[in-house]
């Protein structure tokens, strides 16, 4: 996709957007790395993921991924014999009981949900192991007593030797000869080593070794030598501690390097369902739906939002003194501002739309987004759109939106624009989208306008569908010369002289400068002069409006049929749902008559009545009936209610 495209429509905005939702680190570098595809099988099969677990989800089954980390550099390390750390191996282990929960998740899952199924499918259960790591390190990292005898017998020496030191310097400190020349009556310590503050004057009364001298010179910390020849020994026992717990470490790191292989796809696997979990719950709470990829090239957007503006005024709802969310929002009486939805279609039988309309009337954020949901759709993401709204796959989005000026290239404003618009004239073709604002502007609009049809011509010839914006009266009239082209205006209220960002299809917008300019309270003489003038201009009035009327009507004609296609679509998808769900639950029956038929006395089953696996004495499979063994008793049971345990 072309990058200059993807920045003018604020793609990587919803890929932050995207990456909040995710539960971890993987998940969030996958949602900030995605890219828009153009091959139409693996959008789809994207797209009927994000459906699968937007139905879990909703069933309250989301997927357990706490301690899900990305710790495959640390398991590539275990598995050539480095060691790691006990911080290391507690991360290893989070994501090793990770893989045992999403194991089970799995086997929970039913089968109607066959594409997660095969996403889950390298993931084995290794929780076993993590079991392992935490039976030996405690929380903090440590390794624990129980890790083995040798080290258990270590550290109860330490602790006899930490008892002697303590009873021996509890005896000097009650020696009153001690006592005399300490600079206090307490024992403290300097690394590992219990020592007596002793006054410089009286440094050779106490044999021993000095491990300090306080800042002011006056106290020397001398460690006596009946203290010192105990730490000696406890120095030795520390060293016999620290290879043990070296021992077990690398015996844990092995463990860890000899699932190394399959952890790593588990750790890809499970990565990727976050990345669909955090889809699944952007879609959720943005209301969207999965749109129908549509080979035969038209787009049909029904009640289409703009994901970003809608982020930006639930922002401005919770926080009233953040900036205005643009133009495409409105605000009601004592309401939150909130977006107003468009439709939008393009493909069939039109490949171009000329928008018209006022400033700030909503005509760029049209344009912004259908590329956007369109990019959306492309990269496996639902649209924050109504259900049936139908999208082609296009190999180019190429858009020209905004002033571009270029001060680095000494190039205007319209010049820059034209410069894009022969970048993007090179590339059109049957599978592009074309996106171009304000067509004609910057320049004389007589010219301006020639200019302007001279590049719908263009765009008509190259087979793309495209959507173009003009204040030029001259281009309203485009689309009544050209069968592949259609008009449409962003509505304007006259009343309150205030646009209303509906988008509609067959008709070509006014400026309503006049209307606004009154409002605002230009002189009324100056006003009424041009008025004057419009009325010179404006010979073809009677005519452009009886064309708009019929095209009009064709178009609300073509949009109910649309509507009522997509009902009749709507309806043969539920039934569809319908039979499948009645063939599985027919599959399950088969199975379960199949399995009773098959008991026999000292089977296991689970009777439906108490609720508790008994035991068959007796089966009689001509009368249907079955003798059970639970609790205390035998009970006399249709076969109807035994379940063999596996069916349970």
């Amino acid at each position: 996709m072309d990058a200059h495209t993807l920045d003018l429509l604020e793609y990587h905005k919803v890929r932050e957007l995207l990456a909040g939702y995710a539960s971890s680190s993987l998940g969030k570098t996958l949602a900030l790395e995605l890219e828009p595809s153009t091959d139409e099988q693996q959008i789809r099969a994207e797209l009927a993921l994000v459906s699968e677990m937007v139905e879990l989800i909703g069933e309250g089954q989301p997927p357990p991924l706490a301690g899900l980390n990305d710790v495959r550099l640390l398991v590539r390390r275990a598995a050539i014999g480095s060691m790691l750390t006990p911080d290391q191996l507690l991360e290893v282990a989070g994501t090793l009981h990770c893989t045992g929960n999403v194991f089970r998740y799995r086997m929970r899952l039913d089968g109607k949900f066959a594409r997660l199924l095969a996403l889950l499918a390298p993931i084995e259960d290794m929780g076993p192991l993590a079991k392992t790591i935490h039976g030996y390190l405690d929380a903090r990292g440590h390794v624990l007593d129980m890790a083995s005898p040798e080290l258990a017998r270590i550290r109860q020496q330490l602790a006899d030797l930490d008892e002697r030191v303590q009873q021996q310097i509890k005896k000097l400190l009650r020696d009153p000869e001690i006592r005399k020349v300490l600079r206090f009556a307490n024992a403290t310590v300097s690394g590992d080593h219990y020592v007596l503050p002793v006054a410089i004057n009286y440094r050779h009364k106490i044999a021993g070794v000095v491990h300090r001298t306080s800042s002011s010179g006056e106290t020397v910390y001398i460690e006596p030598a009946a203290v010192a020849s105990l730490s000696a020994e406890r120095v030795v026992l520390k060293g016999e501690e620290e290879r043990e717990e070296k021992r077990i470490l690398r015996r844990l790191s092995g463990e860890v390097g000899r699932v190394a292989k399959p952890l790593c796809f588990a750790i890809e696997a499970m990565a990727k369902l976050d990345l669909v979990t955090a889809k699944a719950r952007f879609s959720r709470d943005f209301n969207m739906s999965a749109p129908q990829i549509d080979t035969g090239g038209g787009l049909w957007l029904r009640q289409a939002r703009h994901p970003l503006l809608e982020h930006l005024c639930r922002q401005v709802a919770k926080n009233p003194d953040a900036r205005n969310p643009g133009s495409a929002a409105r605000t009601r009486t004592n309401a939150p501002k909130e977006v107003v939805p468009i439709d939008v279609r393009l493909g069939k039988p039109f490949r171009l739309l000329v928008i018209t309309g006022p400033n700030t009337g909503g005509k760029t954020v049209t344009l912004k987004t259908t590329g956007l949901l369109c990019l959306m759709a492309q990269s496996g993401l639902h649209i924050p759109a109504e259900q049936g709204s139908h999208l082609p796959i296009f190999r180019h989005i190429l858009a020209d939106i905004g002033d571009e000026q270029s001060l680095e290239q000494s190039l205007s404003t319209f010049s820059s624009h034209i410069s894009r618009v022969a970048e993007i004239l090179k590339l059109a073709g049957p599978q592009s989208l074309i996106l171009l604002d304000e067509l004609g502007a910057g320049t004389d609009p007589t010219e301006g306008a020639a200019l302007g049809r001279a590049i719908l011509d263009e765009l008509d010839r190259s087979g793309c569908l495209a959507m173009v914006t003009t204040h030029l009266g001259d281009l309203k009239t485009y689309a009544f010369t050209n069968a592949h082209a259609e008009n449409a205006a962003v509505e304007f209220d006259s009343e309150t002289l205030q646009p209303t960002y509906r988008l509609l299809i067959g008709q070509f917008g006014m400026s309503n400068a006049l209307r606004i300019a009154r409002r605002l309270k230009l002189p009324r003489s100056l006003i009424q002069r041009a008025r004057r003038y419009l009325r010179r201009r404006g010979r073809r009035a009677p005519e452009l409006k009886r064309l708009q009327d019929l095209r009009q009507e064709a178009e609300q004609a073509r949009a109910e049929a649309l509507r009522a296609q997509h009902e009749a679509d709507r309806q043969r998808e539920e039934y569809r749902k319908k039979i499948d769900e009645l063939e599985r639950e027919a599959e399950r029956a088969a199975r379960l008559k199949s399995a009773r038929a098959q008991l026999r006395a000292d089977d296991i089953v689970r009777v439906a009545r108490f609720d508790k696996p008994g035991r068959i004495v007796r089966i009689d499979h001509k009368k249907n009936i079955a003798i059970v063994s639970v609790g205390l008793g035998q009970w006399e049971f249709p076969l109807d209610e035994v379940f063999p345990l596996e069916e349970t």
